[in-house]
Parts: structure tokens; C-alpha cells; sequence
């Protein structure tokens, strides 16, 4: 590892390894020197001359943002000359930007509002008339305010090279030079917002947004995105109970400053008006509302007259529900209802990887992985489709530190714009194209392998042998597709297995089973809507449902338990990575309840809440953290608002495998299983509609 360069910043010594550039070094002594078109991870502009600084022996103010640090350089950046250079600076883009900061939706987070309050002049020279042009707008998501924009391009590069899309670009020269989309008067890409984020003055805002309320009127909660699994962070705006906007501007979680369109917009089912507020028992043949004590009431005596009469009870769960509302589920299943017929919608084979890495270690890759590796392998997957942020983190690693990309798939994916090599293959038999790459492969010092629900049974076992014998590190990811697919498993929402992947001494019915089943007498569902593709054999059966909307499922209902979503309670979700991380409750809907508590009380109305134990979020994590293999994780990294990643296993899990139970559902960026359906905005942009 070379050396470090040794300078001085503002009189204090600095040492940066070779290449940084000086507005990167001055962050490590904690000076900010402030910039527009820079933005970290993105390709270098220079365009807004904002961090000129003074340096020692320099003939002339030097741009910090392209400047690299050099042995003994002597920097200086707030000298009279500096302030004076970004006051004239500030007065020249004040040229045409209008002086509308009281109605602009930037106010508040405005970075040239900072500059010029900082920096700029109490008055201007410029006598002439402002250019204006008209605020477009480019999707129901997107608009342009054109006089607004500074052109500093971070929208154009993040939209290029982070997302790889290139969805924008620069229309005209000079003073009537303009952000334009790609396809004239309107975008057609991921709709995903990252402009709008990164954009630092009014220029972008949001459809979702726009006019609605002020950044310090509302309260900020992390939350982490309640749609695919890649465990997103999103920092919820809420105001008077409701979710005015979705956004990761300061950078938190894993994910940084992406959000795809899904994380940024698709809160508003939230507060759709089918929203549940209500329990709904069946009554003469129509489902009617009751009050929560009617409906608990005959819940209860149901299951309890099911267990007086050793009736068949199922369980089908869901992979959106947090680990302990997961792991409650299956303890009250197992031990109080005495059964094992409890399932929920399977999507990757996370067991069979698990089993086939039995007595290794770090063999688990985390989305950091996905970051750093000197080599990637996407097998069976378009992840720029259904798992955004990984794209988006093996896309930062191509640009970042030239890693080697490889993709084998049936279709053509945006990976291939990245690739070292692209195979295509058809589905199902991934494993005979990744080894066609093998020697290819042999050279590389490290590999990350990602592979879908085509990659499956046996063929994991083949695929961690044949990365056994390339004689490097190998790490793996399983991709599941839902926001707690990999909790749900972690807790033991299988009948083969308890919670820990600890096998089960009888197994029960899986959720075909259950369905085909003649004789089940009681089938709950939480959180899942296993009718909507799916009949119920057992006519007579008692079904309960606890669901946010009256979905197929719910439909058939005896009993209807409106429950909270993601969004509005507390707890952790385990993401595709087995990264651990906490749910904070930000708004509330009058009515329902957070299936933890529904459970809760269900189980004190049978007279079993001992039996069942606390349903309180934290004490139930506790219980996890202490009988649950991998999960005693570091709270105060959780608490913080940080990832934990688990080791659930290092031993074999002997159960039997069930490829024939896996099947992914797909989701696009624009679909989400039933949440999907009831989230307008999706519906919205022209994407969405082509779904």
C-alpha cells in the first residue's frame, strides 16, 4: 500500500493516501468546503466553481473537487479571496435563479439558499430581465422548473452512471442551456427519483411533494422499505399521521442515497381509501363490521373448539411481517394451536445454500460485498428489475473499482452494459453457462455470486462445488423477493423447520397443502394472499385473515383483522443479505393494529397469553437474540439505525429439500404483489401502467 501524502489544510496536517482529492481530504479534519456539482461516487464536473480554495505557490484559486493532494501542499479555504470568489460566484448564478425560496418546495434544504446566506451578496449588479422559461413536467413523479437549475449535472450523472439508465441530458448552449429527458417531453426510465434527491436546489420536485408542507413541519422516521428484499432505508416525512414523503438524502442505511421508485413513492397504500379500519366478521353470508372485541371473541372460541376437538388447524404467514411477528406467529402455531401446518410463499433457496456451506465461514455475502468484490456473478436474475439496490451497488463497484461483472441469464439484462462476459442461457440451466466461465473465473482473485429462484435444489449444491474448486473466496447470496423473505425463513415460518433452521420433529402441511386439504377446519392467514391464484378445498373451513385491504383471501373470510403495515409499527426485518435491521412506527391508521398485537390478543382471549408470552417488539427480539442461531447481534449497531448481518448456520440442516415450493413472483420495479395493487402512484407513471 503506498505511502500517505502528508499537507496542511487551514493549518491543520492532513494525511490522505495518494489521489484523494483535497475537498475529500479536508472532510477527514472536519472542514467542508462547499461545492454544487461535486458529489461523492459521481464523475468529477468542476462546473460550479464553488470549492475554489487557495494553495501555496498556486498562481490562481485551484477547483478542491478535481484537485488531488500532493506532498507538502499548503491549503487554504476561507482566506478574503475564497469568500470573495464564491460571492461572485453565488451573485452569478443568482443571474437568472428566481427569488421564489418562500413557495419553493427546497426551502429549508435548499444548498444554494446555505451558500448565498453564508457567502453570497446583500445585493446584485445584474439590472437585466431574468430568462424564464415554463415548469415542466416530465412524469406523474418528475418536474422541471428550469430558471431554478444551477446546471451542476448531478442529475444527469446519478441517472448515467448510478442508475445506468441515462434518462437526462443538457438541450442549448450558454445562458439558455437546460436539463432535457430523453425522450423530449416526458421520461421513460426507472421513475425513481434519485434526481430529485440529489438535485441540490428546486430545480427537481416531487409529484408526491410538491407544495404540500415544509421539511421542519414534519417528524423524519427510518424506516426500511417495505417491497423487495434488499432492506432499503427510507426516512419517512410524516405529517398529522400521514406519509408526505419518502426520501434517503441524508444517506443513512446501507443504501446510501438510493431509493428506487418503490422505496421513494410507493408508501401512499399506506393510506388508500380501502385501507381496513375495521374488523369484519361474516354475517349471514356478508362480511359487516364488529368491534374488535366481537371479532377476537369468536376468533378465540374457534381455535379453541378446533383444539378441543383435535381438528386441523393451518397457518399460512407472510414475508412483509417483521421477525417478531414471524417468530410469535410459529411459537403461538407450534405451541399453543399444537400444529405444524404452517407455511409462507417461498422464493429463493436460502436452505439448500445454507445446508451445501455447512461448516464454512463468511461464505455469506452482504450487500457491502456486492460493493467491494473484485468479481461479481448475476446468475438467473434481472436485479436492475427486481433487486434495484444490488444493481445499483454492483454498478458503483464497476465504476468505482473496475470489477469484473458477469452475467449469465436467458434474457438480456442491464448488466450487460457492465459485463466482462454475458452468457445466455436458457432458464433452468444457469449452472451449465457459469461453467463455461470457469476459467475465466480461476483468474480472479475473490467472486460474489447472486443467483435467482432458476438456481435451485441440487443446483446449488453443484453451484457451491463448482466455487469450491475455483480455488478462490467465494461468497454467495440466495435472492428472495419480498421485504422479510429471509426473516420469515430465519424464524421458522416452514413446517420442516423451527425457528434457526433447527429441524422440526413432524412436519406439517405446506400452503398447497393446505389448500388441497379437505379436511382443515381453521385456516389463518397473516399478512398473505394466498387465494388470489388459489382455491380453498375445504369448504366448510374457518378462515381468518389479518390483511390491510379486503384482498381475494380476506374476501373469502370469516373473520377480518385490519392490520398495520410495515410502515406503522416497530420491530426488525432480516434482508436477502441476512442483514438484520430495526422498523421504527411512523404514521397510524384508526383501526388497525400491528399483527404482533393481534396475535397477542388472540391469544390472551383463549386464555394463553403465559403460554404465549409477551408480544411487546423488543422483549420478543430479546427472545430471538437468545434461542435464535445467528441473531445475537449488537444492538446498539440496530439501535442506531445500522445493519447486524447474521450467520444462521454453519452445520447441516437435514431436511428434505422443496425446489417444486420456490417460486419467485417476479416483481418489476413497478409491482409489488398485493401492496402493488393499492399504491396509486405505481399505477401512475407510464412504467406502471405497461405492467
Amino acid at each position: 500500500m503506498p505511502d500517505p501524502v502528508k499537507l496542511t489544510i487551514d493549518g491543520k496536517a492532513v494525511e490522505a493516501a495518494p489521489g484523494t482529492l483535497v475537498i475529500e481530504a479536508a472532510k477527514c479534519v472536519g472542514i467542508n468546503i462547499p461545492s454544487f456539482c461535486y458529489y461523492e461516487g459521481l464523475s468529477l464536473q468542476a462546473a460550479c466553481r464553488m470549492c475554489l480554495v487557495e494553495v501555496e505557490k498556486a498562481p490562481k484559486l485551484m477547483a478542491a473537487c478535481t484537485l488531488p493532494v500532493a506532498e507538502g501542499m499548503v491549503v487554504r479555504t476561507e482566506t478574503p479571496v475564497v469568500a470573495e470568489a464564491r460571492k461572485y460566484t453565488l451573485e452569478f448564478l443568482l443571474t437568472n435563479h428566481p427569488l421564489d425560496c418562500p413557495v419553493c418546495d427546497k426551502g429549508g434544504e435548499c444548498e444554494l439558499q446555505d451558500m448565498v446566506f453564508r457567502y453570497g451578496a446583500g445585493e446584485s449588479r445584474f439590472v437585466e430581465n431574468k430568462i424564464h422559461v415554463e415548469e415542466k413536467q416530465w412524469s406523474p413523479v418528475v418536474f422541471y422548473d428550469g430558471p431554478r437549475c444551477i446546471l451542476c449535472f448531478r442529475c444527469v450523472r446519478i441517472c448515467n452512471e448510478g442508475m445506468g439508465v441515462g434518462a437526462l441530458g443538457i438541450v442549448n448552449r450558454g445562458a439558455v442551456s437546460e436539463i432535457a429527458p430523453n425522450h423530449g417531453d416526458h421520461l421513460e426510465c426507472d421513475e425513481c427519483g434519485m434526481c430529485i434527491d440529489i438535485c441540490p436546489v428546486g430545480a427537481l420536485t416531487s409529484g408526491t411533494y410538491r407544495y404540500k408542507t415544509r421539511p421542519w413541519e414534519m417528524e423524519h422516521v427510518g424506516a426500511i422499505c417495505t417491497h423487495c428484499s434488499n432492506g432499503c432505508k427510507t426516512t419517512l416525512g410524516v405529517r398529522n399521521g400521514k406519509i408526505i414523503r419518502g426520501n434517503n438524502h441524508d444517506r443513512s442505511g446501507i443504501n446510501g442515497e438510493f431509493l428506487c421508485i418503490k422505496g421513494r413513492y410507493g408508501f401512499d397504500f399506506t393510506s388508500h381509501p380501502e385501507r381496513l379500519q375495521s374488523p369484519q366478521m361474516r354475517v349471514n353470508g356478508k362480511l359487516e363490521p364488529v368491534s374488535w372485541s366481537i371479532a377476537l371473541a369468536a376468533v378465540a372460541k374457534k381455535f379453541g373448539a378446533a383444539l378441543a376437538s383435535d381438528g386441523r388447524i393451518g397457518v399460512i404467514g407472510s414475508t412483509h411481517t417483521s421477525n417478531e411477528e414471524n417468530h410469535y406467529l410459529q411459537k403461538f402455531a407450534r405451541g399453543v394451536l399444537r400444529t405444524n401446518n404452517i407455511d409462507h410463499h417461498r422464493s429463493g433457496d436460502v436452505v439448500t445454500l445454507l445446508d451445501a456451506l455447512s461448516g464454512t465461514t463468511g461464505s455469506l455475502a452482504s450487500t457491502a460485498d456486492l460493493y467491494e468484490s473484485k468479481a461479481v456473478l448475476v446468475a438467473g436474475a434481472d436485479l436492475s428489475s427486481e433487486q434495484p439496490f444490488l444493481a445499483f451497488q454492483i454498478r458503483g463497484n464497476y465504476r468505482h473499482h473496475q470489477a469484473h461483472v458477469y452475467v449469465v441469464t436467458e434474457n438480456e439484462v442491464r448488466e450487460d452494459g457492465i459485463a466482462a462476459e454475458s452468457v445466455r442461457i436458457a432458464r433452468g440451466g444457469e449452472l451449465e453457462g457459469i461453467r463455461s466461465l470457469a476459467e475465466r473465473l480461476k483468474t480472479e482473485s475473490e467472486l460474489a455470486i447472486v443467483f435467482g429462484d432458476s438456481v435451485k435444489g441440487e443446483a446449488v449444491r453443484d453451484l457451491v462445488a463448482f466455487g469450491s474448486s475455483l480455488g478462490i473466496p467465494v461468497k454467495y447470496v440466495a435472492l428472495v423477493d419480498y421485504s422479510n423473505s429471509r426473516g420469515a425463513l430465519d424464524m421458522g415460518l416452514v413446517p420442516e423447520l423451527l425457528p434457526g433452521y433447527q429441524p422440526s420433529n413432524r412436519p406439517g402441511m405446506t400452503i398447497g397443502e393446505m389448500l388441497d386439504s379437505d379436511s382443515l377446519d381453521v385456516l389463518w392467514v397473516v399478512g398473505a394472499n394466498p387465494l388470489k391464484a388459489s382455491a380453498l378445498r375445504a369448504a366448510d373451513a374457518f378462515v381468518v385473515v389479518q390483511e390491510m385491504f379486503l384482498t381475494e383471501t380476506a374476501q373469502r373470510a370469516d373473520v377480518v383483522l385490519p392490520a398495520a403495515s410495515a410502515y406503522e409499527k416497530t420491530g426488525t426485518v432480516t434482508n436477502v443479505c441476512g442483514e438484520v435491521q430495526r422498523l421504527s412506527a411512523g404514521p397510524s391508521t384508526m383501526g388497525a393494529k400491528p399483527d404482533l398485537e393481534i396475535i397477542g390478543l388472540i391469544a390472551r382471549e383463549m386464555g394463553q397469553a403465559a403460554a404465549a408470552g409477551p408480544w411487546a417488539p423488543d422483549k420478543v427480539f430479546a427472545e430471538i437474540r437468545a434461542t435464535v442461531k445467528g441473531y445475537d447481534v449488537p444492538m446498539p449497531v440496530i439501535s442506531a439505525g445500522g445493519a447486524a448481518h447474521t450467520t444462521p448456520v454453519n452445520g447441516r440442516i437435514p431436511v428434505e429439500s422443496r425446489p417444486d415450493l420456490i417460486h419467485s413472483s417476479r416483481d418489476t420495479l413497478f409491482t409489488s404483489g398485493t401492496l402493488g395493487r393499492y399504491s396509486r402512484m405505481l399505477g401512475s407513471v407510464m412504467e406502471g401502467r405497461r405492467r
